[in-house]
């Protein structure tokens, strides 16, 4: 009885407590609330042994996902599958294993040195409403460390440096390459702004299976592979570690493979950057911040993906002359218009500007399938500072597409290949869609190599036939501009026989105007 007693005087001792507090709180005037506060937590720090620190998601410009932040959660995901009863799991590394973290409101104990710490995951919300198409405060989550005040040297000072440390390697030992794209950039406000999207990166692109020369190949390698060590050697110089590359070549000669087999090289992730996607200059510069270092940004047919050939501000002229008598044209204009403003200008500030050192070791490739049609400050060296031209099909790539393909090293049909590969252009691409055996057959690497001799016979014949049709339409245009050329000095001299006969009828010398033209 005297039990159930006390707890019911306990219980009305807390509502007391609570109605109190919520009265406190109302009638409070909202000026002394900060100095009410302040001299609270004074209070309760001396009858307090414990220090708390905090580790918010994102910094205060809320850009950037704090490094701190992603370090911790990575070390507590290998500590608190053991410890916590509230995890959250997510599948990584090649979709073969669980990665378990931390639930919101969970707390895990960690132990170091014979020092006993407390690590929870907090969330809090917004205290008011508000309506916004562009929220800009939402749920917040941080990590909270406490530990005793006696032992705050070594966990500032030892504990904290080992946490990240040991956060980087285990992110390094379960990391999953990705491959991003820009997302609209209404996605990009809120707690749940989403600058990047991504998906796992498996493809299976390796220098071996690229179809182009030895030589070549073993040259990019190196290149890449010297590029990969030398964050000294950019430091010492005073430049920013990164490197452009500018892979042109017709399409269907393994542009995008070269890129995939770079990532699987140097173990980067790709940033794939649809330029037509963002509006203006800042949001390519917001987009770069995003990014991570041991990353490929890259944009591919970049003459296509905005005017950047140098000539924009003519055909804008040209354009605004010609829908002067037409408004809807006009209208469609201004609407297209809105959907990107970035400049020549603001890409060369992304790839060579002061932005562009925000992050190490990197690389920047475009693609383009007309190198002559960008601008030469776009590809001048030290923004793109190797440029690969990938070209038509050789029989040394031909030969590597037939062990891809074909596991072979040779056969008898090779040299009639090699000789019609030396007469006619044919992509890699367009070759390696012969060797893929198409039906179930006692030889298929015979029957690949005939179709693969008949497709390339058949693009000589196809190119004979329009080198044919040019050659003539050549002679045609050239013959059309001599007639004309006939008839126009014929129709002259016509003029200059009758005005000597005017001279003779008159006896009068016509005058002669200053461009020689007789009036």
């Amino acid at each position: 009885m005297a039990m159930s007693e006390m707890f019911t005087q306990l219980g009305s001792v807390a509502a007391g407590i609570m109605f109190l507090w919520a009265m406190f709180r109302q009638y409070l005037p909202y000026e002394l609330l900060p100095h009410v506060q302040k001299y609270s937590h004074k209070l309760v720090s001396f009858v307090n042994p414990y220090i708390n620190i905090t580790f918010q998601e994102y910094s205060a410009d809320r850009w950037r996902r704090s490094e701190a932040y992603v370090a911790i959660e990575d070390y507590l995901s290998s500590n608190s599958s053991s410890r916590a009863r509230r995890l959250k799991a997510d599948i990584i590394k090649d979709s073969q294993s669980v990665a378990l973290s931390m639930d919101d409101h969970e707390e895990v104990t960690d132990e170091f040195q014979g020092v006993k710490l407390w690590w929870a995951a907090r969330k809090s919300s917004p205290k008011t409403q508000s309506f916004s198409f562009y929220p800009a405060s939402d749920e917040k989550r941080y990590y909270r460390l406490s530990f005793h005040k006696r032992n705050r040297d070594l966990i500032v000072g030892t504990y904290l440096n080992h946490v990240i440390k040991e956060g980087k390697a285990i992110a390094v030992r379960k990391r999953q390459r990705k491959l991003f794209t820009n997302n609209p950039s209404q996605n990009w406000y809120g707690y749940k702004r989403s600058v990047w999207s991504h998906v796992p990166f498996d493809h299976p692109a390796t220098f071996e299976t690229l179809a182009m020369e030895s030589k070549k190949k073993e040259e990019i390698v190196t290149d890449l592979t010297i590029f990969r060590t030398r964050k000294q050697y950019y430091s010492k110089i005073g430049k920013a570690w990164k490197r452009g590359y500018l892979l042109h070549g017709p399409p269907g000669t393994g542009k995008s493979s070269m890129i995939a087999a770079m990532a699987n090289l140097l173990n980067y992730d790709i940033y794939d950057v649809e330029l037509t996607s963002v509006k203006d200059n800042t949001e390519l510069r917001k987009l770069l911040i995003e990014t991570t270092s041991k990353s490929i940004i890259v944009i591919e047919d970049i003459d296509c993906s905005l005017d950047l050939t140098g000539q924009r501000k003519k055909k804008k002229e040209e354009e605004k002359e010609e829908s002067k008598d037409d408004p809807l044209r006009m209208k469609g204009k201004e609407n297209e218009s809105k959907e990107s403003k970035v400049t020549l200008s603001g890409l060369l500030n992304f790839i060579d500007g002061l932005w562009s050192a925000c992050g190490e070791e990197r690389l920047i490739v475009f693609t383009t399938n007309h190198v002559e049609k960008l601008d030469p400050a776009l590809i001048r060296r030290g923004r793109m500072d190797k440029h690969i031209e990938l070209s038509y099909c050789c029989f040394e790539a031909f030969k590597v597409l037939a062990k891809n393909y074909l596991d072979i090293d040779s056969h008898n049909l090779f040299p009639s290949i090699e000789r019609l590969l030396g007469e006619t252009n044919m992509t890699p691409a367009d070759v390696a869609e012969n060797l893929m055996p198409k039906s179930i057959t006692d030889d298929p690497e015979t029957a690949c190599l005939e179709d693969l001799i008949q497709a390339i016979e058949t693009a000589k014949e196809e190119a004979r036939v329009k080198a044919e049709k040019e050659a003539k339409e050549k002679e045609e245009e050239e013959e059309r501009l001599k007639k004309e050329k006939e008839a126009k000095e014929k129709e002259e001299a016509e003029e200059k026989e009758k005005t000597e006969e005017k001279v003779k009828e008159n006896g009068v010398v016509p005058a002669v105007k200053e461009n020689g033209v007789i009036s």
